[in-house]
């Protein structure tokens, strides 16, 4: 199993210290990838979880400027509340400038009011179109063609665009989400798959769709990825997470590892550094070791 690291980014008490400690630790114990969440502007009613957040390709330029191993991941970018020609132009240079490091994570995003907010009300029920289009215009921009891109949301003929990606239109691109729909597009578009809030059983069955949808389009199997919340001797809970003692948190990752999970992505939802250090090498010492 390769391990990730979601850094504490966003709630009450994050700061540049905490993710500067995250970082640090992931680098440390040799996990490949550091990870981030993705907001704007959300509404009063979510304060609480992603009222204070630092942006997210911002936070990984910070981030890869100061460690040099560590792969750098956005978990999720919600492309459609964003100018995808800009995102595409800022992750270009984040690979450019950390040699190639950059692993863009795509959503579709879920707050309305934060739609509305960022001033793209209408684009929230065209979100899964955006964001097809966006995967294509990324592809398209990141490869060096000088062709013309003409979409239903972006379309320009005179362009130049550098600096490419060091990844060019390799860099991969991995999609979150659950519904029907999002299974087929992350399947007929995407290089892999990156859930949330989901367990392994749910995960494998969600699989065999995105799977079935890469074949029907010619596509080769995608990556599978997870980013899954931790609960270092947490009581059961109603939504998922690794809790339990160390025996217990094996052997959900035993499962993450059956249902074909490559990569799990970490989430403490800790921002104070020190206890979050204590958190990340009590996992990797008594559960990622066994």
């Amino acid at each position: 199993m390769d391990y990730g690291l979601c850094l504490p980014n966003f709630r009450a008490g994050a700061s540049a210290e905490g993710i500067d400690a995250a970082a640090e630790t992931a680098e440390r114990l040799g996990w490949s990838t550091v990870w981030t969440t993705d907001h704007l502007l959300i509404d009063r009613a979510n304060q609480d979880d992603y009222g204070r957040l630092y942006e997210a390709v911002l936070t990984l330029a910070w981030v890869g400027a100061r460690y040099r191993k560590v792969k750098l991941g956005t978990s999720v970018i919600v492309i459609p509340m964003r100018n995808s020609v800009v995102v595409a132009k800022e992750l270009a240079t984040l690979d450019a400038l950390t040699d190639g490091r950059v692993i863009c994570g795509l959503g579709i995003g879920w707050d309305e009011a934060e739609f509305r907010n960022v001033g793209v009300a209408d684009r929230f029920h065209q979100r899964g179109a955006y964001l097809e289009e966006s995967i294509l215009l990324f592809r398209h921009l990141w490869s060096g063609s000088t062709e013309p891109f003409r979409g239903r949301f972006h379309s320009f003929e005179d362009f130049a665009f550098e600096p490419l990606p060091v990844q060019r239109d390799g860099l991969p691109i991995v999609v979150g989400g659950g519904a029907a729909a999002a299974l087929q597009r992350i399947g007929r578009l995407a290089d892999g798959y990156h859930s949330t809030a989901v367990g392994p059983d749910r995960y494998a069955e969600r699989a065999a769709t995105i799977r079935d949808a890469a074949r029907a389009a010619g596509r080769p199997e995608p990556s599978w990825s997870a980013r899954v919340r931790v609960e270092m001797d947490g009581p059961p809970g109603k939504r998922y997470a690794l809790r339990g003692n160390p025996a217990e948190m094996a052997s959900g990752l035993d499962a993450w590892e059956k249902a074909g999970v490559e990569h799990v992505a970490l989430s403490f939802e800790e921002t104070d550094p020190e206890r979050l250090i204590r958190l990340v090498d009590r996992f990797a010492s008594e559960v990622a070791a066994a």
